[in-house]
Parts: C-alpha cells; structure tokens; sequence
C-alpha cells in the first residue's frame, strides 16, 4: 500500500475495526489491477496473439473490477453491505478466472505466471475482507 493512501485511510474519523485487512484488500487490488492490465498488454504483443484471446478478455475485465472494487473498499463512510458483498465477490470470481486462464500459458509466458499469482493474492484478500464483514 502507498503511504499516501495508507494515510489518507488512517485519517478518516471513521475506523472499522477491520482497517488492515481493508487496506490489505485495497492494495491487492490496485495492484491485480495493474498486473493485469500490463498482462493484457503483454499478450498482445505475443507472436500467437489470436491464442491470447480469451487471456486478453479476463485480464481487462479482471482490471477493470479490481479498480471498482478498490474504490468502493475505500470508500469507508456507511458502505452499503450487499453491494459491498456482491462487489467482492465479483472481484474473486474475476480474479480466479482469470488466474485459471493466465496458468494455461505460465510455462510460457511470465507475464501469464505473475499475472495468475496477483490474481489468486487478490481472491484471498477479497475473500478475507468478506469473511470480516458483519
């Protein structure tokens, strides 16, 4: 986590008591979000480009909802808890596709490999966060 937005959660009036594994969660998230985008740029580049397809696919889907979910985690100020729930659960679904896709092409491409490692570390701090909220 940056230092920045460490800070900026630490100075909000509001404290869940749950505050490192939201910040856990956050962090994971930019970061997933990040790798993948960088894997589905990689891909692209990718002699057997039209093989990457459906890798491609994941990957941006997979950025795009790590962003939504990060945003809304630190968003910490009376969080509606279904769509907080739907959300992360979106997330771990996304991030476990596309792990699953990018280990097809692993041994291959360690883009691929970095990719599915970020995603399942994304899963488990999503997963843990749903597993702490009341």
């Amino acid at each position: 986590m940056t230092q920045h937005l460490q800070a900026m959660l630490q100075s909000q009036p509001h404290h869940p008591s749950a505050q490192p594994v939201i910040e856990r969660c956050i962090a994971s998230c930019l970061d997933c979000g990040a790798v993948c985008t960088s894997c589905a740029d990689a891909c692209l580049s990718e002699s057997n480009v039209a093989e990457m397809v459906t890798c491609i696919r994941l990957d941006l889907d997979c950025a795009d909802l790590c962003g939504a979910t990060a945003r809304m985690v630190g968003r910490l100020t009376k969080p509606n808890k279904a769509s907080m729930a739907a959300t992360l659960q979106a997330c771990i679904a996304a991030c476990e596709a596309c792990a699953a896709e990018c280990g097809k092409h692993a041994d291959m491409h360690a883009h691929c490999r970095i990719c599915a490692e970020s995603c399942r570390a994304c899963a488990v701090a999503c997963q843990e966060l749903l597993d702490v909220m009341p």
